[in-house]
């Protein structure tokens, strides 16, 4: 029975890894899904004004958390660009995460700008209470305050399509 122990474990082992390689790893479980958001309350991006996530109640609304220093922020930023152009019932809130602001305006600058505020992270105190340990990072926040869906990494212009417009069109249908 003993010498068949380490076959066991292997079999056991070489089980889960199997599972492992059909998981997608951008898929990873949120304890703030259903639950509500974590307030914001910071400087805006170049202004001497704070955010207050308050003001967004009764809004259905995208936190996008990203940076100039990021590669794959550049790579979704056109998505969120069409998004508010052609949404603006949803609003966008940028998180600059442990950035530079000077870095932060001109990268908005060259790439354009499709937040309604631009939080500014510099040390990540909010993004640590968001839970965020990556970026891009982008949150679907409902008219109550719950985090509604999370998405680690890009998102795609499939991924808008198929997964966060049809939710967004799913709570702004919802009643208050």
């Amino acid at each position: 029975m003993i010498k068949f122990l380490p076959f066991a474990i292997f079999a056991a082992l070489a089980v889960f890894l199997y599972r492992g390689l059909f998981l997608d790893p951008t898929v990873v479980p949120s304890p703030f899904i259903g639950k509500p958001a974590p307030s914001i309350e910071a400087p805006i991006l170049n202004a001497q004004t704070q955010f207050n996530s308050q003001e967004m109640a009764g809004k259905v609304w995208i936190l996008n958390v990203w940076a100039s220093w990021c590669r794959e922020c550049a790579y979704e930023h056109p998505v969120f660009v069409d998004l508010a152009k052609n949404r603006t019932n949803v609003p966008i809130v940028g998180l600059n995460y442990k950035d530079q602001s000077a870095d932060a305006l001109q990268w908005l600058q060259r790439f354009g700008n499709p937040y309604s505020n631009v939080v500014a992270d510099v040390q990540g105190d909010v993004g640590l209470n968001w839970g965020v340990y990556a970026v891009p990072e982008t949150f679907v926040i409902d008219k109550k305050g719950v985090v509604q869906h999370k998405v680690i990494g890009v998102v795609s212009e499939e991924m808008m399509a198929t997964e966060i417009l049809p939710l967004i069109d799913d709570l702004l249908g919802q009643a208050s």
